[in-house]
């Protein structure tokens, strides 16, 4: 039987795993690529002068987060011989987007790349849920192992997150300057979603199913 293209379900026993850390490196690298981009977009032009074709900074920086998009996805794929599907979508949308804002040199689609994102998993999370079926196993997978009820509680509380994510997207793109937009895209959203993370480690303690097969071992 050949492997699936799709990464498999987090109950597969066959599916096969990225550390905690290097996962985050993949999913943080290129946001990283992006906000140097465009602070030392003028310097890279001067290194390489066929960039300035792209158009200014926020240009060079879309076309360099596009190409670090894809390299994370490949390095995925070469990991695990599957595509992360999380990923896959954002992904998708970082090209269709980029795309858009380096053709038309229009800043506007790749600002609202957050939003359409935060908002698909949001209604992509609760949307699971209503089908009786907790997505967040995919993305946490390799991090917690919770119980069904716990799994159920942090999609719902993800899932309103990443809504609020998707509104304060809009507040910032839409009333203050790039620089302060791609700052906050970066060193604003990182810091808010990882204290949203260590919040919910009481519920994940709470509902893991490691610690209560430790308790029942006692």
């Amino acid at each position: 039987m050949t492997d699936p293209i799709m990464e498999r379900d987090p109950a597969d026993p066959e599916r096969k795993h990225i550390s905690p850390g290097l996962k985050l490196v993949l999913e943080i690298g290129p946001l990283l690529v992006f906000f140097f981009a465009n602070a030392r977009g003028e310097w890279l032009v001067s290194l390489w002068p066929i960039l300035a074709d792209l158009g200014g900074p926020l240009f060079v920086a879309t076309a360099l987060f596009m190409t670090a998009v894809a390299v994370s996805l490949v390095v995925s794929w070469f990991l695990t011989r599957t595509i992360p599907i999380m990923p896959l979508v954002s992904g998708v949308i970082v090209f269709v987007f980029g795309a858009l804002t380096l053709w038309l040199q229009d800043e506007t689609f790749i600002k609202m790349k957050p939003t359409i994102v935060n908002t698909l998993f949001g209604v992509v999370l609760l949307g699971g849920l209503a089908f009786g079926k907790s997505l967040l196993g995919y993305v946490f997978d390799s991090a917690f192992k919770l119980d069904a009820e716990g799994w159920t509680k942090l999609t719902w509380r993800w899932g309103f997150f990443f809504f609020f994510l998707a509104i304060a997207n809009e507040v910032v793109w839409r009333n203050f300057t790039t620089d302060f937009w791609v700052a906050f895209k970066v060193w604003g959203i990182m810091p808010i979603t990882f204290l949203f993370t260590v919040s919910q480690m009481p519920l994940i303690m709470k509902h893991s199913i490691e610690d209560k097969a430790a308790e029942a071992g006692e």
